[in-house]
């Protein structure tokens, strides 16, 4: 079944958050110990969009960076990723990249400090929004903190109506932060907002719980994927950690999926692998079950990497983990 409109010129255009990840190689220690880290290109929609073009899928990017050398290492990343730099603007006021320092405690413990006060990626503005870049891809990505504050929200909102007109695949990563909000009523407005009009919707199951807020639904899986598809998504997918994930669609039926059993390094940057690889194999026009399969793999070979962005694998890779694993875990993803 296929997700996406052919003849673009573009695959996807993922839309906002980028920063600069220092991990430490100072491994098992606390953050206020570690004195040695290495510097990665990071954000979600950056790592989905690394991720997607060592697919060898056609990439673009919509957002705001810094106007400095941080800036530079941005717009130079993806150049030599091969993803679309057009609509990569720098900030005119002085506004920095993200920081993300993150803490590796022990393979099961991890977390991530952040400074996000000011930042240039919340910076895009309705006019960085233009009608035929969006309507050049086949699908728009639209992460969950592009919706946290102003100018940022209004830019995506736009840019949702656009790829909407347009007849773009709309693909809401809910990617929940929650130091960039003001208040739980405000991610459930924006979010539903935005899910509503979407055709895949990715989450942890938190984030649905969040997006549901003010719907009176009971939590459960089941019932997100009864509301969701009932508003006209084609595809939801409900992540709950080591636990897995499940996938409902309308046209393809409900799946549970497994993780693939890794010696895990740390505990985050597997979403983004999986959204990338799951996204490229639908586009591949591989079935749900199968594009499941490939989210899962990238998600494990993900964690058990230092890096986020620089480990995305390449499609080589990737098929490579799979054959390696299938032969001693068995099935990855049953049917519901």
């Amino acid at each position: 079944m296929s997700y996406f409109p052919d003849g673009r010129a573009l695959d996807i255009i993922p839309v906002g958050r980028v920063a600069i990840d220092f991990n430490p190689t100072d491994y098992n220690k606390p953050l206020s110990q570690s004195e040695h880290f290495n510097k990665y290109l990071g954000g979600s929609p950056a790592n989905i969009a690394v991720g997607m073009a060592r697919l060898g899928r056609r990439v673009g990017f919509l957002g705001r960076v810094s106007d400095d050398q941080f800036g530079d290492f941005v717009t130079d990343y993806f150049r030599g990723e091969g993803i679309d730099v057009s609509h990569i603007f720098r900030c005119e006021h002085g506004e920095k990249l993200g920081l993300t320092f993150t803490e590796i405690l022990s393979p099961t413990q991890s977390s991530i400090l952040m400074y996000r006060e000011g930042v240039a990626d919340l910076q895009l503005c309705v006019d960085d929004v233009d009608s035929q870049y969006v309507a050049s891809a086949g699908a728009l990505l639209i992460s969950g903190t592009s919706l946290c504050t102003s100018p940022t929200r209004e830019a995506a909102l736009k840019a949702l109506t656009l790829a909407k007109a347009a007849g773009c695949t709309v693909i809401f990563d809910a990617d929940y932060r929650a130091y960039t909000w003001k208040n739980r009523d405000e991610i459930a407005i924006y979010t539903s907002m935005v899910a509503e009009k979407s055709d895949l919707i990715l989450g942890s199951r938190e984030e649905f719980d969040l997006m549901e807020r003010l719907l009176s639904l009971p939590g459960t899986d089941e019932a997100s994927a009864d509301y969701w598809l009932g508003k006209g998504a084609k595809i939801l997918v409900i992540k709950h950690g080591k636990e897995g994930s499940r996938a409902y669609s309308a046209a393809e039926g409900s799946w549970a999926v497994k993780p693939f059993p890794v010696s895990a390094l740390k505990g985050f940057g597997g979403g983004d692998g999986y959204a990338s690889s799951f996204l490229h194999a639908l586009m591949a026009g591989k079935s749900l079950p199968e594009a499941l399969e490939r989210g899962s793999a990238s998600a494990a070979m993900l964690v058990a990497s230092h890096a986020c962005s620089k480990d995305m694998p390449t499609e080589a890779a990737l098929e490579a983990f799979i054959a390696g694993q299938k032969p001693t875990c068995g099935d990855i993803v049953t049917k519901l």
